[in-house]
């Protein structure tokens, strides 16, 4: 069965912020499970999330929510041991909606992962996550 493998030793990173405002929009409103919070990111057309696990984990899923209208057409999931350099995992296409979003991909053994935004719905190419969270088992 899988569940979420983030835990409080899990280091999180993003590409950037909306305007530095890192108290308003920042990395940790990503798993904090409240509707009212986000990560926003500042415009730009390469934009990710990065997260390093404390030790390796089975990865198979990412659910995500987005606002609709700063989606991402395409995403894709990257993972290695730590010091070895990223590997493409699976490519996921989200809908332009509000709604949590759930993918599935072959099951990897990883300690980090890049989750990489690309043809994004919004013309700066900004992102706004409401929720994040990657299940597998540990």
């Amino acid at each position: 069965m899988v569940s979420s493998v983030l835990c409080a030793g899990t280091v999180s990173r993003v590409s950037s912020v909306l305007q530095r405002d890192g108290k308003q929009f920042g990395k940790q409103f990503l798993f904090d499970h409240k509707e009212e919070t986000c990560w926003n990111s500042d415009q730009g057309s390469s934009q990710w999330i990065t997260l390093e696990f404390p030790e390796s984990v089975w990865v198979s899923q990412i659910d995500i929510q987005f606002q609709g209208g700063f989606s991402s057409r395409t995403c894709t999931v990257e993972g290695c041991q730590k010091g070895e350099e990223y590997v493409k995992i699976a490519d996921f296409y989200p809908e332009d909606i509000n709604a949590l979003q759930k993918f599935s991909f072959p099951e990897q053994s990883v300690q980090k992962i890049r989750i990489s935004f690309s043809n994004t719905a919004d013309f700066f190419g900004r992102i706004v996550v409401y929720h994040l969270d990657v299940l597998g088992r540990k």
